[in-house]
């Protein structure tokens, strides 16, 4: 039996974002591995994980609130979040006006002293609504800090943005005299 779609996520952002040497993956300069070599190292995770099929991954990715991953022919791919370096959509574009970030309100000092940063992975990871940053803030409160990002003129000023899926942006930083903290 296998498990939830979202623990099934969990593993497979792991293995294609962070640390794919421990599944025996070498993903390409463009995050791709074979589904086939994917699912063959999902299933050595042990026996709850068996069962899965490219059926497993194509639900998990279609029924996923935030585009994570996508599959092209026999080919798999963690669309942002890789803390790998030469790994990620680097194709700069122009954001819209504003993006927002939730984090910490412990984080918030930093920020406004030196802007948003990696912090150990390859970008600062933006969205287009409030509702979407609030919940990625949640992962480290429950009362989450709301930024808010003029991106548009961050990149005006030279920042650049990359858009990994439809409503996740990502930087390499944003100084901190383009946010604000939000209400």
């Amino acid at each position: 039996m296998i498990r939830s779609a979202t623990e099934l996520s969990r593993l497979v952002s792991h293995a294609l974002r962070h640390e794919p040497w421990l599944y025996e993956l070498e993903p390409d300069e463009h995050g791709w591995v074979p589904v086939d070599q994917l699912l063959d190292a999902i299933r050595r995770m042990g026996p709850q994980w068996m069962g899965v099929e490219r059926a497993d991954l194509e639900s998990m990715i279609a029924s996923s609130a935030k585009r994570r991953h996508e599959i092209v022919n026999d080919r798999i791919r963690a669309l942002y979040g890789h803390s790998l370096k030469g790994i990620g959509p680097l194709t700069p574009s122009s954001p819209p006006p504003i993006l927002f970030h939730g984090t910490s309100p412990d984080a918030w000092a930093d920020i406004e002293g030196h802007g948003l940063r990696p912090m150990g992975r390859r970008y600062v990871h933006m969205s287009v609504d409030r509702v979407t940053a609030l919940a990625v803030g949640r992962r480290k409160t429950s009362t989450p800090t709301l930024l808010r990002i003029n991106a548009e003129e961050a990149a005006s000023a030279g920042v650049t943005f990359y858009q990994a899926a439809e409503s996740i942006w990502l930087a390499d930083g944003v100084p901190s005299r383009f946010i604000e903290r939000s209400t």
